[in-house]
């Protein structure tokens, strides 16, 4: 069974479970002292110190504080907490008037959530089922160039589940796909999947070799891995946890293929062990990971690609 968390110590002796006790209480300090964090800076009584959000942000968001930071950090909400009031109400009322109707679209998303809620059990049920259907009939009538795909769904659920309000997941979830959207027109899937096919073979060439040899449809995962942010394919505590770092970032799509990579290099030795068939179910249902340790590769991989660069660049000087 694949584990990518390395957190794999027993404690059984009576130093082991001192020790234990004495590091929960590290821990639920430390969880305290971040939510004081963030609470002083979301109570400001003029103004959210987006700066300092994003800072604290890129570390992990406490739970019942991360629908009012991702608002924040996507620029839903804004900084200048005066409108505050009058920007809400005006949220509520634009996304009230947003068409939610189309039957055959709605049976389509009804059929795709419904697979999406077994897999998420924390979705589950029909109030959730609703959201679903509403904000995304919502997107799709209020921006006629977008099409419908079974992705909108693990794109959207996230959104859904942390942000109590409605209307706020909506434009949360429109602020999303907007960004991809852009990102998209100035560099197109294909030009990003053959991007990070050249790292994937720079950086992990053993791992891609081994791919290689056992047939493995790179095209498969890899168009989804980047084209969906790993939702389709992630734990869903761990894409949230994931975004809360993504949305903090003014560059986080260009970030992703580095955690993709992370995600490929912390599980190497695991996926040269399976055959085809077990390595395409991996790769398509990832398994619960530490993403601390994820996102530090990730970093770490991004500078050693933009020091690779900057040697390749000095070399045809």
């Amino acid at each position: 069974m694949l584990q990518l968390s390395p957190h794999s110590t027993v404690f059984g002796s009576a130093q082991g479970q001192k020790e234990r006790s004495l590091r929960m209480n590290m821990n639920q300090d430390e969880a305290l002292s971040n939510y004081n964090d963030y609470n002083d800076l979301l109570q400001s009584e003029v103004y959210v110190d987006l700066e300092r959000l994003r800072i604290l942000a890129r570390h992990g968001i406490p739970n019942e504080l991360r629908g009012e930071v991702w608002k924040y950090l996507l620029g839903v909400q804004q900084a200048d907490r005066s409108k505050e009031l009058t920007t809400s109400k005006a949220r509520k009322e634009d996304y009230e008037q947003i068409d939610k109707t189309d039957s055959e679209i709605s049976k389509r998303i009804r059929g795709e959530v419904t697979r999406y809620q077994r897999r998420v059990p924390l979705l589950d049920g029909r109030h959730y089922m609703n959201r679903f259907e509403n904000i995304i009939l919502a997107y799709l009538n209020a921006n006629r160039d977008a099409e419908y795909h079974p992705a909108l769904i693990s794109l959207c659920a996230p959104f859904i589940y942390v942000l109590e309000k409605e209307w706020d997941a909506y434009f949360c979830f429109e602020r999303l796909m907007q960004a991809m959207d852009e990102a998209y027109q100035s560099q197109t899937i294909k030009e990003n999947i053959a991007n990070f096919m050249t790292l994937f073979r720079n950086v992990l060439p053993e791992l891609c070799n081994y791919f290689e040899e056992e047939e493995v449809d790179l095209n498969e995962w890899v168009t989804s891995w980047l084209q969906h942010l790993l939702s389709r394919e992630m734990k869903f505590e761990d894409i949230v946890r994931l975004w809360d770092t993504y949305f903090a970032m003014p560059d986080f799509l260009e970030f992703h293929p580095f955690v993709c990579l992370a995600i490929l290099r912390n599980a190497k030795e695991n996926l040269e062990d399976l055959e085809q068939s077990e390595i395409r179910t991996m790769l398509l249902r990832l398994p619960y990971m530490d993403m601390q340790r994820t996102l530090a590769e990730a970093y770490n991989l991004r500078h050693e690609s933009m020091e690779r660069q900057i040697c390749e660049d000095g070399d045809l000087l």
